[in-house]
């Protein structure tokens, strides 16, 4: 069975708006790592609410076409799970520092994920799923980089 990945804010967020310049490493990694979603070697997973962060971000940045079609292109690579009563609910009582995180978390969690894909690997201390950024996995994976 495939590894199932979820990718968190930040990394879709670094994909679709190149954020830092600072970061071009780091989103060159999260291209890898998507690419090998792309090739059906892995799972790859986000959730409702990181859409609708995208593309209120993005729109703000660019436009609402540029947001849609990147939204799209997003859609066909990774699966888009539902957040729900019980994962906010979750997510409320979790102690989590950052809420978007913990509704994020509780998501993966729900729907059994093997890996969330983020650069805040701080915001997932209480995490019982393993937690990881592009290039840790990439590495722990022994893909080239």
């Amino acid at each position: 069975m495939k590894e199932k990945l979820f990718f968190d804010t930040d990394i879709i967020l670094d994909i679709s708006i190149k954020r830092d310049k600072s970061l071009e490493n780091d989103v060159k990694e999260a291209v890898k790592l998507i690419s090998f979603v792309e090739a059906g070697e892995y799972s790859g997973y986000t959730s409702t609410i990181i859409f609708i962060n995208t593309y209120y971000i993005q729109k703000k940045l660019k436009d609402h076409n540029t947001s849609i079609n990147f939204l799209k292109r997003l859609r066909l690579l990774l699966t888009v799970l539902n957040v729900d009563d019980k994962i906010i609910q979750k997510a409320l009582e979790s102690g989590f520092n950052d809420f978007e995180d913990a509704v994020q978390y509780f998501t993966a969690l729900e729907n059994k994920i093997d890996y969330i894909i983020t650069r805040n690997i701080e915001d997932y201390k209480k995490s019982t799923i393993k937690v990881c950024t592009p290039s840790q996995y990439l590495i722990m994976k022994k893909m080239k980089l």
